[in-house]
């Protein structure tokens, strides 16, 4: 069993959900699972929804409907010849208004005091209305497929927005839903979402799909996973900012897990541990040129000639800490200061001390 995970710009619109629909067909032999991202940016979307009914703003209509019609054109532009007979074009598109329903019930109750908790409540829609499109996509042009709401199979805590996923919880309900048979050897799930031990919808973190790949590799002892991407693999540096850039072939967990916590975009943080622990294989590939081979990361010896990698992290804020009578920055002290970064969720992205000092790069 191999896991695929696609990104936003992996779902962007129609035509990117067409070559998506290309990758599946080409593996659907095999057993698969596909896990999706909110199409485009429409998480980022659905944050500013977010912002709009927390804080009981004008604009919010606008928005939802911004989100509402960006769906449904690629909806339209998906399913605009009825080449299968079997498949009711009209009923699904009911399926996916009543989705749009619920979100516009959500958006009309009044927000608690808990924006965390508020923020997961609607981020799933992202997801959710994202697998359900490309779910039927796939079964409209006969390559069948079940659609999983993984809210069902992952458990977490109620740390809304950074919740930690409870593996005991999840494990056996990740086996019990994603069963392979002979009727069935591809379903389709969400990224970056879950639920709480309390039933609410929870997520993992900005960007977190690769996390769930991980997690489901991990406990479905998957053979690989393929992160697809729209750059050739896992690059030197970010082709946005730097001319010339170079395609790393194969790098090691310890490489990946580094680059990705000082700011790497191509993976999520907490991806590599799971596969890790069982030696699992990420492919990161190019979603334009599947055939290409991309980067591997496993397990692999150093090399000595490594090849330089330039992170530029934008918005980080330098914020410097000394004591007004000169006396040590000691353990004790070091150990306050990051309990209140732990308790105003501020995440620290690099540290650096000396015996009067401490400095911390943050996120601004």
């Amino acid at each position: 069993m191999i896991i695929f995970k696609f990104g936003g710009a992996s779902v962007k619109d129609a035509d990117a959900v067409r070559q998506l629909s290309n990758i599946v067909k080409s593996n659907s032999g095999k057993k698969l699972i596909v896990v999706v991202s909110a199409m485009g940016k429409i998480t980022n979307a659905l944050e500013r929804l977010i912002n709009s009914y927390y804080n009981q703003l004008p604009d919010i209509d606008d928005i939802f409907n911004e989100i509402k019609q960006f769906h449904f054109d690629i909806v339209n532009d998906l399913f605009n010849d009825n080449i299968n007979k079997e498949f009711s074009i009209d009923d699904f598109k009911q399926t996916v208004n009543d989705v749009f329903i619920k979100l516009n019930r959500k958006i009309n109750k009044n927000p608690s005091s808990d924006y965390d908790f508020e923020y997961d409540q609607i981020i799933c829609f992202g997801e959710i209305i994202s697998t359900k499109i490309v779910s039927a996509y796939l079964n409209f042009i006969n390559i069948n497929n079940k659609w999983i709401d993984v809210r069902d199979c992952l458990k977490t805590d109620n740390n809304f927005r950074e919740a930690k996923v409870d593996w005991e919880k999840s494990s056996p309900l990740v086996l019990k839903n994603f069963s392979f048979n002979e009727s069935n050897n591809i379903y389709l799930t969400q990224g970056f979402i879950a639920s709480s031990i309390n039933g609410y919808s929870s997520s993992l973190g900005r960007e977190g799909s690769d996390f769930t790949a991980s997690i489901l590799a991990y406990i479905l002892n998957a053979k690989s996973i393929s992160v697809w991407k729209d750059v050739p693999g896992f690059l030197n540096a970010d082709p946005k900012w730097f001319d010339k850039t170079e395609k790393l072939d194969e790098i090691s967990y310890q490489e990946a897990i580094e680059l990705a916590f000082y700011g790497a975009k191509i993976i999520h943080p907490k991806t590599i541990k799971p596969i890790q622990n069982k030696s699992i294989p990420l492919y990161v590939r190019s979603f334009l040129n599947p055939e290409d081979e991309g980067t591997v990361i496993r397990s692999i010896k150093h090399k000595l000639d490594l090849v330089p990698v330039y992170i530029r992290k934008q918005n980080q804020v330098l914020l410097s800490i000394s004591p007004l009578d000169f006396s040590f920055i000691i353990e004790e002290n070091i150990s306050k200061i990051f309990a209140l970064f732990a308790k105003y969720k501020i995440k620290v992205n690099l540290i650096q001390n000396s015996a009067i000092s401490l400095s911390v790069c943050i996120s601004n």
